[in-house]
């Protein structure tokens, strides 16, 4: 199947991300709490949110001693901070769909930082179901340009991936259930096929490109909400075209 042209979107996110690496461990740290809470338990090997979480946390450097105290805060085992999840839908630019994944400490305080970002930056803040039913919940990887197609499709299919999708520019996309993440990123690793991104996500269903000031104040309204010391994740429908 061919899908849009993605490469080009992933490249500046990761960007993004490695611009912010700062601020990296404090949003692990959130996740880590939040599944050992929520998840299952402080047991990595029986809770794989927690087990994703912490491999974000290996990923970004984390040492082990801290990714433990946090397990031991958010179990009982320590006095710490206890955070919620709140998810938050609106629209972009040009009607763009938005959601926005939050942990935080005073939810009054994080509705009104991220109602102000959409606002200030062409969007509006929406109500809860307004734009979900968009998106899908489920593994991604996402490889380079060049990646040996045919092994590629045969280690991902075989290990229960739900489809590969080549783009226009050459990149791949591997998708999977939720539930069969870590089997296909086990296979993939097995074969030495290395994603230059893997996560469970929420995937947008049709995408919208924009392109020029569109796309332009459509990254602005993004930069704003990534910015957002409670906001963990930003998922939306744009592909942006500057």
């Amino acid at each position: 199947m061919a899908g849009h042209s993605k490469w080009a979107n992933i490249q500046h996110r990761k960007g993004r991300q490695d611009e912010k690496r700062g601020r990296v461990w404090t949003r692990v740290i959130r996740e880590i709490m939040v599944a050992a809470r929520q998840g299952g338990g402080g047991d990595a090997a029986a809770n794989p949110r927690l087990r994703l979480a912490i491999d974000k946390a290996k990923a970004a450097n984390m040492p082990a001693d801290t990714i433990k105290r946090n397990i031991d805060k958010a179990t009982g085992n320590l006095e710490g901070v206890q955070y919620e999840e709140i998810r938050y839908e609106g629209y972009g630019i040009a009607g763009a769909a938005v959601i926005v994944e939050t942990m935080t400490d005073n939810r009054v305080r994080t509705v009104a930082e991220v109602r102000h970002a959409f606002s200030k930056h062409g969007g509006n803040l929406g109500t809860e179901g307004s734009v979900a039913f968009q998106f899908k919940h489920c593994g991604q990887f996402i490889f380079a340009p060049g990646v040996p197609e045919e092994r590629l499709f045969e280690v991902a299919l075989e290990a229960g991936a739900e489809d590969v999708l080549g783009s226009d520019d050459g990149a791949f996309e591997v998708l999977t259930a939720v539930t069969d993440f870590e089997a296909v990123q086990q296979a993939l690793q097995g074969a030495g096929l290395r994603p230059e991104l893997a996560e469970v996500t929420l995937r947008a269903d049709n995408p919208v490109a924009l392109s020029g000031d569109e796309a332009l104040r459509m990254q602005k309204l993004l930069d704003a909400l990534e910015d957002l010391d409670d906001v963990q994740n930003v998922y939306h429908n744009a592909e942006l075209n500057p």
